[in-house]
C-alpha cells in the first residue's frame, strides 16, 4: 500500500482548513491509500527564519498576532476534531523535524487551502524538505497577480520539482503556467470531493429550532451588516453569528460561541440562507444545498485580491450565484468534479510511486 505523507494547514483553527484536510485524507484512504497528515506546527524561530528567506513582509506576524487575540477566545474544538479524525504524524516544528518525517512515506503531497500563498510564503508547503516524489492536490495561490519577482522565481523551482501540478483556481493555474511552463490541471477543493451524506453524518445538529439565517465572516466590514439586514426581512427570520471579527461580535445578532467544526457543519445545514464571505462557508452551502448569499471581501482592483476563490467555486457549479441555483444542476456537476479529481488524484500518485 503506497504510503502519503501530506502537508496542509492543520493549526490555524479555520473551519474550512480543518475540514478540507480531513476530506483529502478521508477520500485518499478510501481510494486504498495509506495516508497520514504531516503535523506541522513551525517554533517561532521557524517562523521567523522563513519571514527572512522568504521575503515576507513583517506586518504578517503582527496581523496574525491581532487576528488571534480577536478570534481565538470565539470558537473552540478544533484540537479535539484532530485528535479524534485527522491521522497524523509527530509534530514537526522545523525543516530539520520535516525531512525525518518525510522518510516514512513513498509520496509526498501538498494540498489544498492556500498554502501557496506568496503573500505568506513558506517553502515548507512546496515539500522543500525532502526529495521524495511530490504531487500537489489543489493548492491555492490565492491571488490573481504575483507581487514580486523575487517570489516568482522562488514558487517557480520550487513547483518544477513536482511529479504532478494541480491548482484550486484557473487563475492560479494560469499564474504558475506563465512561471513554470508546466500546465497545471484545475481541481475542486478536498471538501467537494466528500458526498453530501457523507458530511451529514458528521454535522452535530445541536443546532437552534427556530428559522435563522446564518452569518459568517473573515473579513470585518461593516457593508455586511447591511446585507444581512436585507436578506433578514426579505427571509422573514431570525439571525445567529459566528463571530470571528469584533464587528460581528458587536453586531446587535445572537451569537453562536465556542463552535466546532461539526456544530459550524451543522449550523450550515440547518439555516434558512447563509450569508457569507468566506470561500468554504460557500462551498459547504453548495454541498448541502442551502440558499447563500456570498459578500466579496476585496475589491476587483486589489493586488491581493482572493475572489478568485468565488468565481472557481461558481464555475465548478455551473451557477451564477446560490440564491436562486438549480440545485439538481449543483449536484450533478459536484459529483461530476469530484468522479474526475479522484481519477486525476489516483493516477498521479500511482504514476509518483516508486
Amino acid at each position: 500500500m503506497t504510503r502519503i505523507g501530506m502537508m496542509t494547514f492543520l493549526h490555524n483553527d479555520n473551519y474550512g482548513s480543518i475540514l478540507q484536510a480531513w476530506a483529502l485524507q478521508r477520500t485518499l484512504e478510501d481510494m486504498g491509500f495509506d495516508a497520514t497528515h504531516i503535523d506541522y506546527a513551525p517554533s517561532k524561530q521557524e517562523k521567523i527564519c522563513n519571514l527572512l528567506l522568504s521575503g515576507n513582509s513583517p506586518k504578517l506576524i503582527l496581523e496574525g498576532m491581532r487576528k488571534k487575540s480577536a478570534t481565538g477566545k470565539m470558537h473552540g474544538g478544533f484540537d479535539e476534531f484532530r485528535k479524534e479524525n485527522i491521522r497524523t504524524t509527530a509534530p514537526c516544528r522545523d525543516h530539520a523535524t520535516l525531512a525525518k518525517a518525510a522518510a516514512d512515506f513513498d509520496v509526498l503531497l501538498c494540498g489544498s487551502d492556500q498554502i501557496w500563498s506568496p503573500v505568506w510564503l513558506n517553502p515548507a508547503y512546496f515539500l522543500d524538505f525532502t526529495d521524495k516524489p511530490k504531487v500537489s492536490y489543489a493548492p491555492s495561490l490565492g491571488v490573481k497577480d504575483m507581487p514580486k519577482r523575487a517570489k516568482q522565481r522562488k514558487i517557480a523551482r520550487l513547483v518544477k520539482l513536482f511529479s504532478a501540478v494541480s491548482m484550486r483556481e484557473a487563475e492560479g493555474a494560469e499564474l504558475i503556467r506563465r512561471m513554470t511552463g508546466i500546465e497545471p490541471a484545475v481541481m475542486p477543493d478536498p471538501v467537494m470531493l466528500v458526498p453530501k451524506d457523507k458530511w451529514q453524518s458528521v454535522m452535530d445538529m445541536n443546532i437552534p429550532q427556530e428559522k435563522y439565517i446564518l452569518c459568517y465572516f473573515i473579513g470585518d466590514n461593516p457593508s455586511y451588516w447591511e446585507t444581512v439586514a436585507a436578506v433578514a426581512k426579505r427571509e422573514g427570520c431570525a439571525v445567529r453569528v459566528i463571530p470571528r471579527t469584533e464587528g460581528a461580535r458587536n453586531a446587535g445578532y445572537p451569537l453562536e460561541e465556542d463552535v466546532p467544526p461539526q456544530r459550524w457543519l451543522g449550523l450550515i445545514g440547518g439555516a434558512v440562507h447563509v450569508v457569507t464571505d468566506s470561500f468554504h462557508g460557500a462551498t459547504f452551502s453548495a454541498i448541502l444545498n442551502k440558499k447563500c448569499t456570498i459578500v466579496r471581501r476585496y475589491r476587483e482592483d486589489d493586488p491581493e485580491s482572493k475572489n478568485s476563490r468565488i468565481d472557481q467555486l461558481l464555475r465548478n457549479l455551473g451557477v451564477s450565484n446560490l440564491i436562486h441555483a438549480d440545485w439538481d444542476v449543483v449536484n450533478a456537476n459536484l459529483a461530476a468534479k469530484a468522479e474526475s479529481a479522484k481519477v486525476w488524484l489516483k493516477d498521479a500518485i500511482t504514476q509518483a510511486a516508486p
